[in-house]
């Protein structure tokens, strides 16, 4: 069974309160990008491409049937091995959720709880903000 957003943070929390210092929870982000599945060349067009960021980043959505009800699996990849963390993050909350249980999640919430929202960059943060928005986008069009 699927965790909901919710529980997906509270694993996320539970997860960054295990290390003591930025440095090993960056590497911790880097490590959560480096096991996603990357995304293939011809999939990384500027239509799948996030606005917003200074990196390169891409992001897919595919809908599934399940139990009745469609749920999105993202799929995305960057040029920056800290972005891609930062997606393999966003991905590991909303992969497998409903559009309403994406919409309804509080990110920015979960954001500072993790402190990221004072532990990135304004430009990551805005990167963060553009992918959040493009998964939202892509929630509300596959609603």
């Amino acid at each position: 069974m699927q965790l909901t957003p919710e529980e997906q943070g509270e694993e996320l929390v539970e997860a960054f309160d295990m290390f003591d210092s930025w440095e090993d929870r960056y590497r911790f982000l880097i490590d959560m990008g480096r096991s996603m599945e990357p995304l293939f060349d011809l999939e990384k067009t500027d239509r799948n491409r996030v606005t917003g960021c200074q990196s390169n980043v891409w992001l897919v959505a595919n809908v599934e049937g399940k139990d009745s009800e469609k749920v999105l699996h993202f799929r995305a990849d960057s040029d920056s091995t800290i972005v891609r963390g930062l997606i393999a993050l966003l991905t590991t909350i909303y992969n497998e959720q409903t559009p309403r249980a994406i919409l309804d999640f509080d990110i920015d919430s979960l954001m500072q709880r993790l402190g990221l929202d004072q532990h990135l960059s304004i430009g990551r943060r805005n990167g963060m903000a553009g992918m959040v928005a493009r998964i939202k986008t892509l929630a509300v069009q596959n609603a």
